[in-house]
């Protein structure tokens, strides 16, 4: 059995494990719920404050690819002004060069005591030299003119060259401004959730996490009982194994917006970065990579293909086989395996189609 199929084998045997510790959780916490104190009148339950941080850290998703978004294209940007400024430099030595060609030819003009080529020809002795300087003088008004058109030429370059550099530099500066609006956006849905948690006694934030489990399991339950993975049974491409190799060698990594790795990732992060390592450069955002990567049916979908969820496309996650995925969740969670159907799904993409 090779090293992809093991873990992912591993992997399936470690979600099996998790949905059964998510069952466990929910007959044991029976008991100890009928033991709790009634909460106060008007105070939220705790699964309300599970919905309520789910929320805001799926905004802070929103956000965050919006605010990957924005870098990548200012990215761009930045090197597009640099490709500009490569290209007005090499027209000012062009113009340079060409004013020391006119300069050049003036100077021939003035040795030859500045009587013009045409006078300078009628005065010829003969015949010969008569043609020979007509010819002279057709050559000299066609290399003057090309010489005119070149530097009229070089000159309009420069222009568009000002004109592009400033379209660039408006589009830089309003993705600077895009990059701080939903970085602030990121900062204070994430400050909301965490103070919510930071309200919650030990014993409340672990029932948070197994209540965050049950609502998975029970959203995976309900995908499997449609019977989904007797139609999915395609092998993974060569390129997919890699991608899945990479991914799944990240769990237990935290994940943190924006990054790309190697210590801790966002979720298209860590989808970007896993094709990458496979050889294929896809977008870097969930929602990129749903509207340029080819999508599939559902039926059709093969581990290292990518599942796209929720309305806004927010969030990714890689189909790793036997019903799971692989992905990085939220902030305060790590890279970890979970089913493949337990948010909702929007699209199934492949980058190696």
């Amino acid at each position: 059995m090779g090293t992809v199929e093991r873990r992912r084998r591993s992997g399936a045997s470690a979600l099996t494990l998790l949905c059964a510790t998510a069952l466990l959780a929910v007959a044991g916490m029976s008991g100890v719920a009928q033991a709790a104190p009634l909460p106060e009148p008007g105070a939220k339950s705790l699964e309300q404050v599970r919905k309520e941080i789910d929320e805001l850290y799926r905004r802070a998703g929103t956000a965050t690819d919006a605010y990957n978004l924005a870098e990548g294209e200012a990215k761009a940007q930045s090197a597009k002004i640099v490709e500009i400024a490569k290209q007005v430099v090499a027209g000012q030595d062009r113009i340079t060069a060409l004013k020391n060609r006119a300069g050049a030819a003036a100077r021939a003009q003035y040795r030859s005591g500045g009587m013009p080529a045409g006078a300078q020809l009628a005065l010829s002795s003969s015949p010969s030299q008569f043609l020979d300087g007509a010819d002279r003088i057709r050559r000299g008004e066609k290399a003057a003119t090309d010489l005119m058109s070149e530097m009229n030429r070089t000159q309009s370059d420069l222009q568009q060259y000002a004109k592009d550099a400033s379209a660039q530099w408006e589009k830089l500066e309003a993705n600077r401004i895009k990059q701080e609006t939903s970085k602030k956006q990121i900062e204070q849905k994430i400050k909301a959730a965490e103070a919510l948690e930071s309200k919650l006694q030990a014993e409340e934030k672990a029932r948070l996490i197994q209540l965050e489990q049950e609502a998975q399991y029970k959203a995976q339950s309900a995908w499997l009982s449609t019977g989904v993975l007797k139609e999915i049974n395609s092998s993974a491409s060569e390129s997919g194994k890699k991608a899945i190799q990479y991914a799944t060698a990240q769990m237990g990594k935290p994940y943190v917006w924006g990054a790309e790795g190697p210590d801790s990732f966002d979720c298209s992060g860590l989808t970007s970065q896993a094709w990458r390592a496979a050889g294929k450069g896809i977008p870097r955002t969930s929602q990129e990579q749903l509207r340029l990567l080819p999508k599939v049916a559902i039926k059709d979908m093969r581990p290292g293909d990518l599942i796209i969820y929720f309305d806004d496309a927010s969030h990714v996650g890689m189909y790793v086989g036997d019903g799971a995925i692989v992905h990085a969740p939220r902030p305060g969670r790590n890279v970890t395996l979970t089913g493949a159907g337990s948010m909702p799904i929007k699209a199934v993409v492949r980058p190696d189609a």
